[in-house]
Formats: structure tokens, C-alpha cells, sequence
């Protein structure tokens, strides 16, 4: 009886090294323990009616605290002062000092902070700005919106930003600057942006709209070029409902956008004689109050949320990176800290038996894992071949200069295409301020569907 019990306990021993070693193989040092992949593989896909690897919420957007945050709303509202006034002039302060700039003027979103910053530059008719096409359209649309002509310098994959190997390339004697987005809150190569448009004498425009807080050697993001430009739309890390900022050190240039955004009257150094009225072409694009006391309330919590993403980032980045077929964001050496808006990652379809892109999204959603696949193609959209046919366009540029078929092949971007089109995937900064446990459901879903590639594509063939 004792001999059976030791060999019992033999083969059992044999057995589950075997399948402890089988997994081994499969599990490419990710998270997951050894024996989980092999029960992964054994899991029917969410896709194909099995359960789900995650059924629990993710953390909802945005927060807001009722015990802590209405007391400064309130206040605003019973006040009668809802317009433009002392608490817009607290948050602009507290803005400039929370990013390390001297001068910072609110507006009503960030679309319009790239407005204010580009025109106050003296950018216009005739002019050309170097801007990514991995970007939101408000970074090309801002542009389009001084007169200026956008010129689109290819992504850099690897990073998800501007390539500063190509800029140069792109320079011609029309080119007045440079606007570099810090998309997904990840840093594009600053270092190397400023010492291109020193060279060439260019103007920087950061559009760190998605960035908030995000370092190159300590030093924050939209506050290397000559203005940096913010979101507080209500998917932001700071989340307003709609808000905009440009900060600078230049005090006559941010006179300037106060002055602009206040109908081009009167302000700081924008002075002319006694009673003159307006002095300069401008808008109204005032913040209100109410919206200051949000943001400020947001502000109270903002460091401790970036230090709960970039933790979840930096430990989903790490248990991820040596999946096959998953290629999460690269930062530059000089980085010192991402704000993490979004997570992106590379997905490579060869990598898993020829699953397509939007299958594994597809697959990834039904594991209850929310996700998407990022940005379009820009430089190919619409927008700018209509935006060609207008009154304003054809007075300022010749028949050559719009021809829409020339500009094309002038501002092809075949990197991004790629990225576009192939590869990138999305989460959103609401997950990252989870725990380890909810990346753990991220980690387990992808090595789920890993494991499973060939059945899903098969099933989305037939």
C-alpha cells in the first residue's frame, strides 16, 4: 500500500511539472502563472460564448466628490459672479504654477488655446506648420483656422509620436513652426524639436492637450516652446466638461492672448491712448467661473490619480512587453515622467496566426477588457481638401499650393498609415486608476486570446 501511495504520488508529481512546463512555454514571462496559461488555452473565448475574463466596472470619469467638491461651486453660483472674474484668475495661477510656467490664460477649450497661441504668434495666409498626423483633428484644424498651411511630418511608431528624424525634411523657406502634440500623454523628443527649430528659426507651438504634467528631465511638457497649449474637455485627465489654457513665460505674448480672448481689448502691455476702445482683432472666448471652481476641485486630486496611472502603466507596460505580438508605447530616454491619457500598444497580426486587428479588439471587448484602435488616418481626411475649396484659401494661396492631389503626394505618411490602419490599440486613462488586479484582467484577457488566435480567426471566418 505504501509503494502505490509513493508511486500515486509520483505520477501525480510527473504530471504537473509537465503541465507546469508545458505552460512555461506559453506563458512568455508575462503575469499570469505557468499552469493559468495552460487553463487559458483550455478556456473558450468570450467571443465564442465562454465567460469572459472581467465582469466588474471599470472606475467611472469623471470624479466628483460631492462632500468636498460643490462647497467652491456653490459659492460661484450664489455669488451672481458667473462670468469671467476672481476664481477664473485663481485656477490661471494655479495652473501656471502647477506646470512650471510663468503666465497662463484660460480659454474655452483647447482647440481654441492652439488658435489663440498660433495667431498671437503671427501665424497666418502663406504660412506652413510642421505637425504630426497622429493627432486629434483640433491640432490640424487650428492651424487650417489662422490661414496657415498644415505639413504633415510622419509618425514614429515605435513611440506614437512626431519622428524627428523626418522634421528637416519638411522644412521649406514657407515654414514658420513647429507644432508637436505629446499624444496619449506620452512626451514627443523635445530636446530634439528645439535644437531643429533653433537652427532653422522656427516657432514652437506644443500641444500638450493630452499631457498635463508629463516631464522631459524634470522639465513639463508646454513649457519648451514659445507656448504650451491644454484640454480640460470632460475625457481629459482633468476634466472640466469643456476648457482650454495656453501658458508662457513671454508676458507680452500672453498679454496678447488675454487681449484676444477678451474681444482684442485693453490688457497688460496691449495698451494705446486713453478711451481708444478695442485695440486688436480678437474673439470672445472667456472662461466662466463655475468652470474655474470645477477645475480647481479637479486640481485637488489631480497628482494623486497621475501617480496611480503611472504606476498601473509602468506595471501593465512590464507584464505585457514580452507577449508576442504586443508592442506597448516607447518612451524617449529623456523622459522623466508620462501623463498617461491613453495606454497605446502595438498590435502585430503575424504575431498572433493572423488575427486581424479589429478581431482582437472585438475579441478583447467581449473579455470585458474596453479598448479601441485610436486615431485615423488625418492627413487623408476630407476636411483639408474642402477647406482648399474655400473663399478665404484661394485668395491667400495660388492654384499650385491647393492642388489637392499635389499635397498629398507632398504629405504622404506611410509609418502612420501603418499604425493607423494595422496596429495601434487603446486604453483609456479611466482604467489605469484601477488596481494591479484590475491589469491583471487586462494581462489575462490578452494572453486568453493569445492562446486562442487561431480558433477566433477561424470563427470569424466562418
Amino acid at each position: 500500500m505504501k509503494t502505490n501511495n509513493n508511486l500515486n504520488s509520483r505520477r501525480r508529481f510527473i504530471k504537473t511539472n509537465a503541465l507546469l512546463g508545458a505552460a512555461a512555454a506559453l506563458s512568455w514571462g508575462t503575469a499570469s502563472d505557468a499552469l493559468g496559461s495552460v487553463i487559458l488555452k483550455s478556456q473558450k473565448p468570450a467571443l465564442m460564448g465562454g465567460d469572459p475574463v472581467r465582469t466588474a466596472p471599470w472606475p467611472k470619469w469623471p470624479v466628483w466628490k460631492s462632500e468636498t467638491d460643490e462647497k467652491r461651486i456653490l459659492e460661484v453660483l450664489r455669488s451672481g459672479v458667473w462670468s469671467r472674474a476672481d476664481v477664473v484668475a485663481e485656477f490661471e495661477e494655479k495652473w501656471a504654477e502647477t506646470v512650471g510656467a510663468k503666465r497662463c490664460v484660460t480659454v474655452v477649450n483647447g482647440t481654441n488655446a492652439l488658435v489663440t497661441a498660433l495667431t498671437q504668434l503671427d501665424i497666418g495666409g502663406g504660412d506652413e506648420v510642421l505637425v504630426p498626423p497622429y493627432t486629434f483633428v483640433a491640432s490640424v484644424t487650428a492651424i487650417l483656422a489662422t490661414g496657415a498651411m498644415p505639413v504633415f511630418v510622419d509618425t514614429d511608431r515605435e513611440t506614437f509620436q512626431i519622428d524627428p528624424d523626418k522634421i528637416e525634411d519638411k522644412i521649406t523657406p514657407r515654414t514658420k513652426a513647429i507644432l508637436p502634440v505629446h499624444v496619449c500623454g506620452l512626451p514627443a523628443d523635445m530636446t530634439r524639436i528645439m535644437k531643429i527649430a533653433k537652427k532653422h528659426n522656427l516657432l514652437v507651438v506644443e500641444d500638450a492637450c493630452q499631457a498635463w504634467t508629463a516631464e522631459i528631465h524634470h522639465k513639463q511638457v508646454g513649457t519648451f516652446g514659445d507656448a504650451g497649449c491644454y484640454s480640460f474637455q470632460n475625457s481629459k485627465n482633468i476634466p472640466i466638461g469643456e476648457g482650454g489654457a495656453v501658458v508662457s513665460d513671454n508676458d507680452e505674448f500672453i498679454d496678447r492672448c488675454f487681449s484676444y480672448q477678451n474681444f482684442g481689448n485693453p490688457f497688460g502691455s496691449v495698451v494705446g491712448a486713453v478711451n481708444s476702445g478695442t485695440l486688436m482683432m480678437g474673439t470672445k472666448l472667456r472662461w466662466t467661473e463655475y468652470q474655474a471652481a470645477i477645475g480647481l476641485a479637479q486640481l485637488e486630486r489631480f497628482a494623486e490619480q497621475n501617480e496611480i496611472r503611472s504606476k498601473n502603466a509602468v506595471y501593465l507596460r512590464n507584464r505585457i512587453k514580452d507577449i508576442p505580438g504586443i508592442r506597448p508605447y516607447r518612451l524617449y530616454d529623456e523622459v522623466t515622467k508620462a501623463a498617461y491619457h491613453l495606454f497605446p500598444f502595438r498590435f502585430i497580426t503575424e504575431d498572433f496566426q493572423g488575427l486581424s486587428r479589429d478581431a482582437f479588439i472585438k475579441a478583447l471587448r467581449a473579455e470585458g477588457i474596453p479598448c479601441s484602435n485610436g486615431y485615423a488616418t488625418l492627413n487623408t481626411m476630407p476636411f483639408l481638401e474642402n477647406t482648399f475649396k474655400t473663399k478665404n484659401f484661394k485668395k491667400m494661396y495660388s492654384k499650385e499650393d491647393l492642388d489637392y492631389k499635389r499635397y498629398m503626394e507632398n504629405n504622404q505618411c506611410p509609418e502612420n498609415d501603418k499604425l493607423c490602419n494595422e496596429e495601434a490599440v487603446w486604453f483609456t486613462q479611466n482604467m489605469l486608476l484601477g488596481s494591479h488586479t484590475d491589469m491583471d484582467d487586462i494581462i489575462k484577457a490578452i494572453e486568453k486570446i493569445k492562446n486562442n488566435a487561431e480558433t477566433i480567426k477561424n470563427a470569424e471566418k466562418s
